[in-house]
C-alpha cells in the first residue's frame, strides 16, 4: 500500500514536460546547413557554400559538398583535395576520411605501371589518430614504409611467404600480412612498396602489393585478398582540435570557443584544445548555451521514490510522512524511514549512528591501507614467479661457486634510481621499449631498460639465456648487472656507455670526420671479434640476428660495445641451424635466411659485411631518398665493385691513398661476406683474423712491402691471430636484451 502512495505521489509532483523525452538538440547555428548529404556537420565545421559564420575561419573546418553525386559527397578543403568525409565527431573530436590504398602490382613482363598506384596523404592540421589507426602492408614479397611527410621518421613492415598454404586467415604477423602502429604528431605521409623478386615466384597467386592506413577495425586479412583486394579505399580516423594554444593560454584569449557549462582539455596529440559538454549535460560546446542539461529523471529513472531534476545532476525525494535521503538506484542514502513521534529517541539513535559510521571509516580507512600494501606486496610475487624469478635464483645459487655476475635487482631500487622513471632520464626509446639513465647508491651511472610486452610461454628459455649469458665477460660486450623481476615485464640493468652509437658517428656529418682510418678499422675488428666469441668459443653457441651499427655502442676511447641481444638465439650443441620466424632490420638483412627461415651463423656474417660498408662509404644501409639502384647499400656496394668503381663510393676521408690498400683489402672481405648463399661466407673467426691481421700491418712497419695476400703471410697472420683469438675470454651481458626475442612480439621494422 504504501508503494502504490509513492508511485501516486511521484506521478502528481513530477512535472508532465519531465516525463517527455527531450529534443534531439541542433549541432549548428540557427540558419546554418547541417548536412551534407548523409552527413551531418557539427560547428565549428559548415559547408562553404555557407555564410563564413556557420564555420571558425580555418581552412581545415570547411566542408566542400558536392552535389553532383547522389546523395551529395562532402569533402575536406574541396573536391580537387578527393579526401571524402565519412563522419565527424563532437564527442571524441574525431573525423572520418576515405583514403586511397597503395598498390604495386606485376606480370610475366615485369612491372605491370597500369596497375600500380601509391597513397600520399596532405593535409597539415589534423593528426591522424595514433590510437585508432595502424599502418598495414598485404603481399607475399613486400616491403612497404610509411615515410612522414616532414622527413621527421619514416618506418614500416615486410611481409613474405611462398605459397598460397602459408598464410592463415586473420593473422597479420608477417606471413602474407603485416601491420604496425603509427606514431603521435604524423599529419602527411607517404606510402611507398617495394619487391624483392617481382612476385616473379608468387604471380599465381599473388601478382599484387598493397599497403594503407586503416582504423583498427576496418580489416581483417583473408587469403583471398592475395589474389585481388576488393576495396580501393581505406577508413581512416583524424583527431581534430581547436588552434594550436592550450586551454591555459586560449582562455586568456578573445578567440577562445569554449562556452557556458563547458570543460577544456588539451589534445593529447597534434595541438590544440578541445571542448567538452561536462557529465550532466549533452549538445555542441562550441555553440551559445550549446551545452544543455538531460533530464535524468526522464530518460533513466534512477530514483526508487521520487526524483527531481536539477542542473547537471538530480536529486531523490522521500514522500510525505517519511524522512531520510532518497536512494539512487538502490545506492547512496540510507532511504526513507517514516517518521517518529519520540524525537529524543530518533536524535540518540542518529548521534550512535554517526559515531558507528565514524568508528567505521577508521577501521575501514586501516583496513584499506593494509589490504593495499598486502596486495601490491602480492602483485610484486606473482609478477616474480610469473617473469622466473624462482628459477632464476637456483640458477644463479648453482652458478655463485665460481661468479655471481647478475643481481636481481628490487622495484624500489630501481624507481630510486630513476627518481621514478622521471622523463628527463630517457636516454633512448625503441620498438621494443625504454631506456633510463640511473644511478645506484654506490655512484654507479646505469641504463636501465623498461621493456612494453612479455611473453610467458618464453619465460624458462629466458632465465636459460640469462644464465649462459652472465657467465660471458668480455670487454666488447655492453655489461649487464643485473634485472629486476618484481614488474609486470622484467627491467635489465646494463653499465652506461656515454659516447653514443656508431651509426650517430658514421652518419652524423659533425662527428663523422673524427673516424679515422684506424678508428674504424679497430671499432670493424673489436665487433668482428665480439660475434666470433658467440659463434665459437662460448659455452653454448650464440646466433646476434641483429647486427647493425646502432646496436655498436662507443666509449669516450671509441672502444666497441655489443648490445641489444634482444633477437638472439641460443645454438643447441648438436644443430648448426635454426628454423625460426624472419627477424630483423631491413637492410642488414640476410637474404638466404629471409628465403628459407633457416637462422645461422651466416646470417651475422651477413650483416656485419653491411656494417663493414657503412664504415667504408658513410652511407645508410638502406635509404628511401636515393633512387632505386642505390637504395639498398649492399646491392650498390656489389654492383660499384663489379664495375671496378670502389673508390667512387668510399667515404672522401678514407680515399687519401694512404689507406687504399686496406680500404680495398675490407672492401674485398665485405663482398665475401654479402655473398647469396651463407655456405660460401666466411666465418666471423676467419673475418676477425683478417681484420686484426690488416691492424697488425698498419702498426708493424716491417711488414710494409710484403705481399699481403701470399698464402704464407696469411698463413702466419692467421696462426698469430688464431692464438690472440683464443686468449679471449670476455663478454658480458647476464638479464640481457637477448630477452625481448622472448618477452615481446615481433616488430618486423620500424624499429
Amino acid at each position: 500500500m504504501l508503494l502504490l502512495k509513492v508511485v501516486v505521489l511521484g506521478a502528481v509532483l513530477v512535472p508532465r514536460q519531465n516525463r517527455i523525452a527531450e529534443a534531439v538538440d541542433s549541432l549548428t547555428k540557427p540558419g546554418c546547413q547541417s548536412f551534407c548529404g548523409d552527413l551531418e556537420i557539427p560547428y565549428p565545421f559548415g559547408r562553404s557554400d555557407s555564410n563564413s559564420d556557420c564555420r571558425i575561419d580555418r581552412s581545415s573546418f570547411i566542408i566542400d559538398c558536392d552535389h553532383s553525386t547522389n546523395p551529395p559527397t562532402p569533402y575536406m578543403y574541396s573536391k580537387s583535395s578527393t579526401l571524402q568525409i565519412l563522419n565527424i565527431s563532437l564527442e571524441n573530436h574525431e573525423m572520418k576520411i576515405a583514403m586511397w590504398t597503395s598498390r604495386d602490382c606485376y606480370n610475366s613482363f615485369g612491372r605491370d605501371e597500369s596497375s600500380s598506384s601509391s597513397a600520399i596523404l596532405r593535409q597539415p592540421e589534423f593528426p591522424i589518430s595514433n590510437t585508432k589507426n595502424k599502418f598495414i602492408a598485404v603481399g607475399c614479397d613486400t616491403s612497404a614504409s610509411f615515410q612522414d611527410g616532414h622527413g621527421k621518421f619514416s618506418f614500416g613492415c615486410m611481409s613474405s611467404c611462398s605459397n598460397i598454404s602459408d598464410v592463415t586467415n586473420g593473422s597479420c604477423s608477417g606471413i602474407g600480412c603485416c601491420e604496425t602502429s603509427i606514431p603521435r604528431d604524423s599529419f602527411i605521409y607517404e606510402v611507398t612498396i617495394k619487391s624483392f623478386y617481382n612476385h616473379s615466384d608468387i604471380l599465381d597467386f599473388n601478382p599484387c602489393s598493397y599497403a594503407f592506413v586503416a582504423e583498427n577495425s576496418f580489416y581483417h586479412f583473408k587469403a583471398e585478398d592475395l589474389s585481388q583486394l576488393k576495396f580501393n579505399k581505406s577508413t581512416l580516423v583524424l583527431d581534430w582540435a581547436i588552434g594550436t594554444q592550450t586551454c591555459e593560454n586560449a582562455k586568456n584569449s578573445m578567440s577562445y570557443m569554449c562556452t557556458k557549462n563547458t570543460t577544456c582539455t588539451n589534445a593529447e596529440n597534434g595541438s590544440g584544445y578541445k571542448c567538452n559538454c561536462p557529465e550532466g549535460y549533452r549538445g555542441n560546446p562550441y555553440l551559445e548555451n550549446g551545452c544543455h542539461d538531460i533530464d535524468e529523471c526522464v530518460e533513466q529513472n534512477p530514483c526508487e521514490e521520487i526524483c527531481q531534476n536539477i542542473e547537471g545532476s538530480y536529486t531523490c525525494l522521500c514522500p510525505k510522512g517519511y524522512h531520510g535521503d532518497g536512494k539512487k538506484g538502490g545506492g547512496d542514502g540510507q532511504g526513507c524511514v517514516a517518521d517518529s513521534s519520540n524525537s529524543s529517541n530518533l536524535t540518540k539513535i542518529l548521534v550512535g549512528v554517526a559515531m558507528g559510521i565514524i568508528v567505521l571509516l577508521f577501521s575501514i580507512g586501516f583496513m584499506y591501507f593494509g589490504h593495499k600494501k598486502r596486495k601490491l606486496n602480492r602483485l610484486k610475487e606473482q609478477y616474480f614467479k610469473q617473469n622466473g624469478g624462482l628459477l632464476l635464483q637456483q640458477q644463479l645459487h648453482e652458478y655463485d661457486r665460481t661468479t655471481n655476475n647478475a643481481k636481481i635487482f628490487s622495484a624500489e631500487e630501481l624507481e630510486k634510481a630513476t627518481n621514478n622513471y622521471d622523463e628527463s632520464r630517457i636516454v633512448g626509446r625503441g620498438g621494443y621499449g625504454t631506456v633510463y639513465k640511473g644511478s645506484l647508491p654506490n655512484n654507479i651511472v646505469v641504463a636501465i631498460k623498461k621493456s612494453m610486452l612479455v611473453d610467458q610461454s618464453q619465460i624458462e628459455q629466458f632465465i636459460n639465456e640469462v644464465i649462459v649469458l652472465s657467465q660471458i665477460n668480455h670487454r666488447n660486450v655492453v655489461k649487464l648487472l643485473g634485472c629486476c623481476l618484481e614488474t609486470e615485464v622484467p627491467l635489465l640493468v646494463y653499465e652506461f656507455v656515454n659516447n653514443g652509437t656508431l651509426f650517430d658517428h658514421i652518419h652524423n656529418p659533425n662527428v663523422s670526420s673524427k673516424l679515422s682510418w684506424e678508428t674504424r678499422l679497430k671499432i670493424a675488428s673489436e665487433t668482428a671479434g665480439v660475434l666470433s666469441y658467440l659463434h665459437s668459443a662460448a659455452s653454448i653457441p650464440i646466433i646476434h640476428r641483429d647486427v647493425k651499427s646502432t646496436n655498436i655502442l662507443l666509449d669516450a676511447s671509441y672502444t666497441a660495445k655489443v648490445s641489444d641481444f634482444g633477437a638472439s638465439r641460443l645454438v643447441p650443441l648438436d644443430q648448426t641451424q635454426l628454423s625460426t620466424m624472419v627477424q630483423g632490420t631491413l637492410g642488414y638483412l640476410d637474404p638466404e635466411y629471409l628465403l628459407t627461415n633457416q637462422l645461422t651463423e651466416k646470417s651475422d656474417v651477413y650483416s656485419f659485411g653491411v656494417m663493414l660498408v657503412e664504415l667504408l662509404t658513410g652511407k645508410k644501409a638502406l635509404s628511401f631518398d636515393r633512387t632505386e639502384e642505390e637504395r639498398s647499400l649492399a646491392m650498390y656496394f656489389l654492383s660499384s665493385l663489379k664495375k671496378d668503381k670502389l673508390f667512387h663510393i668510399v667515404e672522401e676521408i678514407l680515399a687519401n691513398g694512404e689507406n687504399n690498400e686496406q680500404v680495398a683489402e675490407v672492401a674485398n672481405l665485405a663482398k665475401r661476406c654479402l655473398r647469396i648463399k651463407g655456405e660460401e661466407r666466411p666465418t666471423m673467426k676467419e673475418v676477425a683474423m683478417e681484420l686484426e691481421g690488416l691492424r697488425a700491418m698498419a702498426y708493424h712497419t716491417w711488414v710494409n712491402g710484403i705481399d699481403v695476400n701470399t698464402e704464407e703471410t696469411v698463413q702466419l697472420l692467421g696462426e698469430k691471430i688464431d692464438v690472440y683469438m683464443d686468449g679471449i675470454a670476455s663478454t658480458s651481458t647476464g638479464c640481457t636484451d637477448s630477452m625481448k626475442n622472448h618477452v615481446m612480439p615481433l616488430v618486423s621494422s620500424g624499429r
